[in-house]
């Protein structure tokens, strides 16, 4: 125990409190508006950029940017079919599905702990 110079009185030592760093990696690339939601929604199979745009509400230059960063962290795949017409797909890759049980798991707690915007 230490003494506390202004009051003479026995404190505690604190120790200071820290957070796991990968943990804070993660939900700091994770957390980054929409790459969870998106990452949910290629959850459920390979979609187009017009798909996942009508399926989000997503802005054209947020999506850009998040399928960018996923496909450079190696969680999504990046797919070009030369057709004709010319069509690219975006998948989860094998890291990517990785997460599905994080995801499923949030879901889960999401519909038990917080209110839904109808207020249930």
């Amino acid at each position: 125990m230490m003494v506390s110079a202004s009051t003479a009185q026995p404190t505690a030592e604190v120790t200071p409190r820290t957070c796991d760093a990968e943990l804070t990696r993660a939900f700091g690339f994770l957390g980054k508006r929409w790459t969870g939601v998106l990452m949910g929604t290629l959850i459920q199979g390979a979609a187009g950029y017009a798909e996942l745009k009508r399926a989000l509400g997503i802005s054209d230059a947020t999506l850009t940017d998040r399928l960018a960063e996923l496909t450079e962290a190696g969680l999504v795949a990046r797919t070009v079919d030369p057709g004709p017409p010319v069509t690219v797909s975006y998948g989860l890759t094998e890291d990517g599905f990785a997460l599905s049980p994080a995801l499923e798991a949030l879901v889960t707690w999401a519909r038990h702990h917080l209110k839904s915007e109808d207020g249930k």
